[in-house]
C-alpha cells in the first residue's frame, strides 16, 4: 500500500494531510516548530468554504519522524529556500524492507514554486516528480490553515522530472483526485513550473504599498522581464489551453477567508518566516545574469525583500516609489550586461 510522507506542515502540506485524512489515503505529516506541535497536541483547524473543522492528523515532529519503507512516496511541501536542507535530511535515511537501501531510492514530489527545487532533489533522489499547484490557501496562524478553493481544494499538475510520465505519476494523480483535487499528469512538468513562475514573480508586490496604476505598471514590468529572461534561457511556459482537465469551474470561493494580496510571499513575511523571493524574482535575476538580459525590476524587488526579511518583524508595507527608483537606477547602470570575453 502506498503511504505518502508529507514533509512540511504549512498551507500546502497541512491541507494535503487533511484531505488525505478525510478521504482515507494513507499518509504521515512531518513538520517542525510551533505549527506541528499544535497539530500533534490539538489537531488542525481546517477551514474550507464548506465549513471549519478540527481534524486530528497522523502527525510527527522532525525530531521523531516515522521510519521510511519501501512503497512510500515523499511529498516535499516546504518552501524552496528550505528544500535543500529537507532533501539532505531525508535522502540517506535507511529504508525498511530494502536490502540496505535508503530513502533516496523512493519517489519524491516537489511542490515548490520556482524552478530550483527539482534539480535540488535530483542530486539526492533518483526518482523526482515535479508538481505545479494552484491553491488559494493561507497559513498565518499557528494550528490553522484556510483553503478557499471551490469546489475542489486545488489544481495540481504532476510529471516526472526532467520529463516523462509513468505509473507513479498516475498513482499520485489518482490519489489526489480521490482527495478532492483537480489533478492531471504532464510529460513536461518544467513547462508548467515555468508558467507558474510567470505568475509568482508578482507575489512580491504584496509587500508594497502605492497607487494601483503604478502597481499595475510594475507588475507588467516584472512579468515581461521574466518572460524575456526565460525565453533567453530556452524555457517554454505551458499554456492553459494545454490542460487535459478543465479548471473553468474552479476558483476561490467568496467569503472563504482568502483575501487578495495575501499570497504565500506575504504570508511568510507576516509570520516572520524566511523569504522565497530569492527563488522567484531571484530566479529571473539569475537567468538574466547568465544570458545578459536586463531584469532591473526583479532585482530591485529581490533586494528590497531581502532587506525586509532581515528585520525582526514586518509590520509596514514598503513604498512602491522606492522600488521604482531602485529599478530605474539598476536599469541605468546595466547591472545584467553580459561579461566581456
Amino acid at each position: 500500500m502506498t503511504r505518502y510522507i508529507i514533509i512540511g506542515a504549512g498551507a500546502v502540506g497541512a491541507s494535503l494531510a487533511a484531505q488525505f485524512e478525510l478521504s482515507g489515503v494513507t499518509y504521515a505529516l512531518v513538520g517542525r516548530g510551533a505549527q506541528i506541535r499544535h497539530i500533534i497536541e490539538h489537531g488542525l483547524t481546517y477551514r474550507r468554504p464548506s465549513g471549519t473543522r478540527r481534524i486530528r492528523l497522523n502527525a510527527f515532529d522532525t525530531a521523531n519522524p516515522p521510519a521510511v519503507r519501501q512503497g512510500d512516496i515523499l511529498l516535499l511541501t516546504v518552501k524552496t529556500q528550505d528544500a535543500a536542507e529537507a532533501v539532505g535530511d531525508w535522502a540517506w535515511r535507511p529504508a525498511e524492507d530494502t536490502d540496505g537501501g535508503t530513502a533516496s531510492g523512493l519517489p519524491i514530489v516537489t511542490f515548490q514554486n520556482g524552478l530550483a527545487a527539482e534539480s535540488i532533489a535530483l542530486r539526492n533522489f533518483a526518482n523526482v516528480y515535479g508538481a505545479s499547484i494552484l491553491t488559494p490557501a493561507r497559513f498565518t496562524e499557528t494550528g490553522t490553515v484556510v483553503v478557499g478553493g471551490h469546489p475542489q481544494v486545488a489544481a495540481v499538475t504532476v510529471g516526472r522530472y526532467p520529463h516523462g510520465a509513468d505509473d507513479t505519476a498516475a498513482r499520485i494523480v489518482a490519489d489526489l483526485a480521490r482527495s478532492d483535487y483537480i489533478a492531471e499528469t504532464s510529460t513536461d512538468i518544467r513547462r508548467w513550473k515555468t508558467a507558474k513562475l510567470l505568475h509568482n514573480v508578482r507575489n512580491v508586490l504584496e509587500l508594497f504599498d502605492g497607487p494601483d496604476k503604478e502597481r499595475a505598471a510594475i507588475s507588467d514590468a516584472l512579468v515581461e522581464e521574466a518572460r524575456t529572461a526565460l525565453t533567453a534561457a530556452r524555457y517554454n511556459p505551458a499554456s492553459p489551453s494545454e490542460r487535459t482537465i478543465s479548471i473553468a469551474q474552479w476558483g476561490t470561493a467568496a467569503n472563504s477567508g482568502i483575501e487578495p494580496g495575501q499570497q504565500s510571499t506575504w504570508q511568510s513575511f507576516k509570520r516572520g518566516a524566511s523569504s522565497e523571493v530569492d527563488y522567484l524574482n531571484g530566479e529571473i535575476v539569475l537567468l538574466g545574469r547568465l544570458s545578459g538580459t536586463p531584469t532591473p525590476y526583479n532585482e530591485a524587488t529581490q533586494q528590497l525583500a531581502g532587506l525586509a526579511a532581515r528585520q525582526s518583524g514586518f509590520e509596514r508595507l514598503l513604498p512602491l516609489e522606492r522600488l521604482r527608483t531602485l529599478a530605474g537606477n539598476l536599469g541605468a547602470s546595466g547591472v545584467n550586461a553580459p561579461h566581456a570575453a
